[in-house]
């Protein structure tokens, strides 16, 4: 949301001088100037000064940078006085101020000193080739700009248009286990955005088909967000769009995964009997695509039975699961990659996690843990993200080795 103040009322308005400051006529100016006479109190206040720029000018070159830096003018002038934490803003307020005064937010919100005098930032352009500083901001927005441009002002949606938002969500996809939420997520609501809004036009068959199955893994994706979050009902709200979507695309594999994830959801939501459900549901389709999600349903479904206290239904569904690697074909789910294709570390997760809950089986999931934490110990391969996020549910007894063993790899 842009950093707008609000009243009772509604939206602040920008307002005349601020109390104690005099306007530039005997009839005082509404738009105040950047270039104040009293001493800075910030190392932004004083670059904004030296900008020679008025509060609202600067208000709207936010917003001509991004829309969402959107940002009033009062309410940058209180960001400047150091009236309000910057790190409060808007990721894209910050990043828009790191782009337009090249400098970071810690030192934007340092309180000014008169022996700093740092020259205030010239208004040419100088790329660094190598580094990730402002101009990569600045030019980041303007692929994202352009991008959405050549998405959604074509009449139709070309196979190049296609192939770009392909590779967005299997960006997003890989990008999902290795970094955190609060990264992706923006990426992923404006995708999701954009692909809805494609889905609304008239498409061709085929470029129908593709868009749904797009659809259906971003929402997918949101739908995992959302568990991360604690909110499994928004969690299956998304799910359940994403089954559609992939109902409309005919897609088998996209059913199977998706069915593995609401079987996730209901699992740590503690509804075990839905969970098998979910996971029974999606072996057909499984079936059918061939892909490692033949191997998550049955895992998924172990350990639901084994929580229902099943315990014969639970082992069964873990060998299963282990079987079922010598049949796998990597589909065009596994070749997305990343959170959209399960691996053999979680396998043994999932096992030990199903035999924690059963009577008698301390030395089975003690076994099945250890070899999970091996697994994941090579921080080298892909899958050792997923280990930092699952780690401190790894199921073993209290007190025992495993436990020990899965503390000290805690990140």
């Amino acid at each position: 949301m842009a950093d707008i103040e609000r009243t009772p009322r509604g939206p602040a308005l920008p307002q005349g001088p601020h109390p104690g400051e005099r306007g530039d006529s005997p009839s005082g100016r509404r738009r105040r100037m950047a270039r104040e006479r009293r001493e800075p109190r910030t190392m932004l206040e004083y670059l904004i000064q030296q900008s020679d720029r008025t509060y609202e000018e600067l208000a709207d070159e936010f917003s001509r940078m991004d829309s969402r830096a959107a940002i009033s003018a009062r309410h940058l002038g209180r960001l400047a006085r150091g009236e309000r934490d910057l790190a409060s803003s808007t990721p894209a307020t910050r990043r828009a101020l790191q782009a337009m005064f090249s400098k970071s937010i810690d030192e934007l919100q340092r309180p000014w000193a008169s022996h700093q005098m740092t020259p205030a930032p010239e208004r040419h352009l100088v790329v660094d080739p190598t580094g990730t500083g402002p101009e990569r901001n600045l030019l980041a927005m303007a692929a994202q700009r352009a991008r959405q441009y050549a998405m959604l002002a074509a009449e139709s949606t070309s196979p190049a248009a296609i192939e770009q938002l392909a590779e967005d969500v299997q960006r997003l996809a890989l990008a999902y286990p290795q970094r955190p939420v609060s990264h992706v997520l923006p990426d992923l609501v404006e995708t999701q955005d954009t692909l809805f809004t494609l889905l609304e036009r008239r498409q061709a068959p085929n470029q129908s088909r593709d868009l749904h199955f797009l659809a259906g893994i971003t929402s997918g994706l949101l739908a995992k967000v959302s568990h991360d979050m604690a909110d499994p009902h928004s969690a299956m709200l998304q799910a359940r769009t994403a089954v559609l979507c992939a109902e409309q695309a005919g897609h088998p594999g996209l059913q199977a995964w998706l069915r593995g994830l609401q079987s996730l959801v209901a699992y740590w939501a503690g509804r075990y009997a839905e969970a098998v459900r979910y996971a029974e549901a999606g072996r057909e389709y499984a079936t059918q695509a061939g892909g490692t999600s033949a191997v998550w349903l049955p895992a998924s479904a172990a350990r639901a039975y084994a929580a229902l206290g099943n315990a014969e239904q639970a082992k069964a569904a873990i060998t299963e699961a282990e079987d079922a690697w010598s049949r796998v074909r990597p589909d065009e789910m596994d070749e997305m990659g990343g959170i959209c294709t399960f691996n053999q570390p979680r396998t043994l997760y999932y096992a030990s996690d199903a035999l924690a809950w059963l009577p008698g089986e301390a030395t089975a999931t003690e076994r099945y843990a250890l070899r999970a934490a091996q697994a994941y110990a090579d921080p080298n391969d892909p899958a050792w993200a997923s280990r930092q996020r699952s780690h401190a549910n790894w199921p073993c007894p209290r007190g025992s080795a495993t436990e020990r063993r899965r503390d000290a790899l805690a990140p």
